[in-house]
Parts: structure tokens; C-alpha cells; sequence
């Protein structure tokens, strides 16, 4: 039986689940195949360190030993943490020696300031999406995916994606016996539908600092028109090529993703309301049913019917 080290970091003001819902996976894992992980909570400061809860983790210093799987938390501990060179070094030389490197949420953060993330896919938390690609342009960000795998860097959405990472890291060590057995422990779906556009608030906040959320509720009224990029420009009083920029820099989506997000949620709110079909279709825009199914399946991972039956069954 292979043991694989796993060292997940942490530092102060993390956020607990981040570093707590991977160690229970890899832990309900082991009770399957016991001797098949070694955990480890790691911090620069070896000792208690707190997160942002208040609630305090017991840590010990990385050190030398081998390492099969780094594990970087986030939280609103990343922003200080990024700029720290010491943590920045650690991580950078934890990582060298490590088959897999992977970031939580926020920490994804601390691994394209150590320059794992040039030239990779990744995602982060859809809230930290905006800041994450003025401060690290060379990566390829994925920012509707609840995890992404780019080689042996695996880097996830916010907070409880964690859980769905690890889950993905337990198939590809013991089978998808064992990791359906682990989420079945959990009470978590072995794999989420849709990706994380379904929890975003971006479109409804309007981006980072909230410029675009006028135009955003301007086009959310007007659902039934076309709303193509030169329109939306024009409520701005911008050329089409500088809005789109600004609008992507900003909230993290392309204008036309932004309008089918809001197209989406209106649909959904009608069919939950018990609209039919081809009446959600028409008063959220898409004009036909198709072209409403293949958009509300690629947000939720459910089709308009079972949305219908999943609202009539809670009713």
C-alpha cells in the first residue's frame, strides 16, 4: 500500500473549511483504504494558528519531508499572505518537491505569486475573480469551473469546491469506488452539476466595485430585447471594444456570457413559478425553448424540466 504525504497549509485569518473539507475527505478516504493518506496542517509559524472564524488549527512546521500532495487553503488571509515573501518561498520550494500541487478558493492567489500559475488554467473563488486577473494576467483563468486540473496543478472554486477537488484527487489515487464511498460519508454529491455561475453574485453586484450595476439592472428590464455588446456599449456611452474590455476586466464574464447569466435567472424564477416552457423562453429572451435548455443545462447542469419538477416537489 502506497502512504501519500499530504501537507495542507494554512495561515492566519484562513478560512477553516478550505483546510478542513479536504482533511475529511482524505480522512473518510483512509477508513476505506487504511494507510493511504498521512495528513498534515502545515504553517510557517509552527503552532496554533487562527482562522478567519476564530476557531484555530494546531499546525506544524512544513519541513524537509516528502510531500505527495500540497494543499494551499485561501481566505481573506491570502491578501497579506501574497505579498509575504517567506510564505511565497515556502510554497514555491514545498512545491518542487510535491507530484501534486493544489489551491483552495484564495490560494490560488499564493501559487500565481510563486509563479506556478504562469501559462496554466486555473480558477479561484468567482468573487476574487476580477482582482485575480489585473494581478495575474499569465494565467489562464477558468472562473465558471468548480475545479480545474492543469497537469499536476489542481486549483478550485470557492470554499466548499474544495470538497469536489479532493473527491477528484481520491479517484485518481484509490478508484471511484472508494471516492463514491467518501462522499456518500460526506452527505456531498459525488459531482456537482454546473459550474460555479450558479452561486455567483457578479452579475447582480455589477463587478469587483459595482461600476456596471446600472446597466446591469437596465438589462435585466429589457430581457425581451436582442442586448448585443454594441447595445450595452451605447447604454454606457463607451465604444463596443473598450466596454467589452472594461466589462470583463471587471466583472469576469464577457458582456454576451453576462446577458445569458441574467437571461438564465429569470427563466429559472419563471419555471419555479410554474410558467411553462416556451413562456419562460419568450420572456426571458431566448426566443425559442432549445436555445433555453442548452443555455439553463450549461448553468445548472439540469434541464428547464427538472428545475420545474425539483420547484413543484418543494412546493
Amino acid at each position: 500500500m502506497i502512504c501519500r504525504p499530504i501537507a495542507v497549509v494554512v495561515f492566519p485569518d484562513f478560512q477553516i473549511l478550505d483546510a478542513a473539507g479536504p482533511v475529511a475527505a482524505f480522512e473518510i478516504a483512509g477508513r476505506f483504504v487504511p494507510g493511504a493518506y498521512a495528513l498534515r496542517v502545515v504553517a510557517l509559524e509552527p503552532g496554533w494558528v487562527v482562522s478567519s472564524s476564530g476557531a484555530a488549527l494546531r499546525t506544524e512546521a512544513l519541513g524537509e519531508a516528502s510531500i505527495d500532495t500540497l494543499v494551499v487553503s485561501g481566505g481573506d488571509g491570502t491578501r497579506p499572505e501574497r505579498l509575504d515573501p517567506a510564505v511565497v518561498e515556502m510554497v514555491g520550494a514545498a512545491a518542487r518537491r510535491s507530484r501534486r500541487i493544489v489551491s483552495i478558493c484564495s490560494g490560488a492567489f499564493i501559487l500565481a505569486e510563486a509563479g506556478l500559475l504562469d501559462g496554466r488554467q486555473a480558477t479561484t473563488h468567482w468573487n476574487r475573480t476580477a482582482d485575480f486577473r489585473r494581478r495575474f494576467p499569465k494565467t489562464l483563468l477558468e472562473p465558471d469551473r468548480i475545479y480545474v486540473r492543469d497537469g499536476d496543478i489542481w486549483t478550485s472554486a470557492g470554499i466548499t469546491a474544495g470538497i469536489d477537488l479532493s473527491l477528484a484527487l481520491i479517484t485518481e489515487d484509490l478508484g471511484e469506488a472508494v471516492a463514491r464511498a467518501t462522499a456518500q460519508q460526506l452527505v456531498a454529491p459525488r459531482q456537482r452539476a454546473g459550474g460555479q455561475s450558479q452561486f455567483s453574485g457578479l452579475v447582480e453586484v455589477g463587478g469587483a466595485s459595482g461600476r456596471f450595476a446600472d446597466l446591469l439592472n437596465w438589462a435585466r428590464q429589457r430581457l425581451e430585447t436582442r442586448l448585443s455588446v454594441e447595445d450595452l456599449a451605447q447604454a454606457c456611452a463607451m465604444s463596443p471594444r473598450n466596454f467589452a474590455r472594461a466589462f470583463v476586466r471587471e466583472v469576469g464574464m464577457t458582456p454576451a456570457k453576462a446577458v445569458e447569466h441574467l437571461r438564465v435567472e429569470n427563466a429559472r424564477d419563471r419555471l419555479e413559478a410554474g410558467a411553462s416552457i416556451e413562456q419562460a423562453a419568450r420572456a426571458a429572451g431566448f426566443g425559442e425553448a432549445e436555445r433555453m435548455r442548452r443555455a439553463v443545462l450549461r448553468a445548472y447542469g439540469q434541464t428547464p424540466q427538472a428545475l420545474r419538477r425539483a420547484a413543484r416537489s418543494r412546493s
